[in-house]
């Protein structure tokens, strides 16, 4: 029951932090500087969230055209810059990581 009061002591602590700067900051007084940077947390988030899954295999950095994950990766990426939609990188990234998984490379 001690685990359960924490998790929630803790969960209402983290809400009451991000509403109150919902709620009492005044987003247009923010520098512009800092504006332009939150525009980066997203994408930086998000490979953050990514990239270990793409890199490591077994708790090991492999780079390697062994590693299935990483080339399909790299499809992905080069499917975006040709396509500029995020649709087509995840249809050629997961196309290619199936095929490759398929052929057991």
């Amino acid at each position: 029951m001690t685990t359960w009061l924490i998790i929630l002591a803790v969960s209402i602590v983290t809400f009451l932090l991000r509403a109150s700067f919902l709620v009492f900051a005044d987003p247009h007084r923010f520098p512009h500087r800092f504006r332009q940077a939150l525009t980066f947390v997203p994408p930086a988030v998000l490979a953050a969230i990514v990239a270990p899954g793409l890199l490591l295999r077994d708790g090991v950095l492999d780079v390697s055209a062994s590693n299935e994950r990483f080339v399909a990766g790299l499809v992905a990426i080069v499917a975006t810059i040709f396509a500029r939609n995020a649709t087509a990188a995840i249809a050629a990234g997961m196309s290619t990581l199936w095929l490759l998984q398929w052929l057991g490379v």
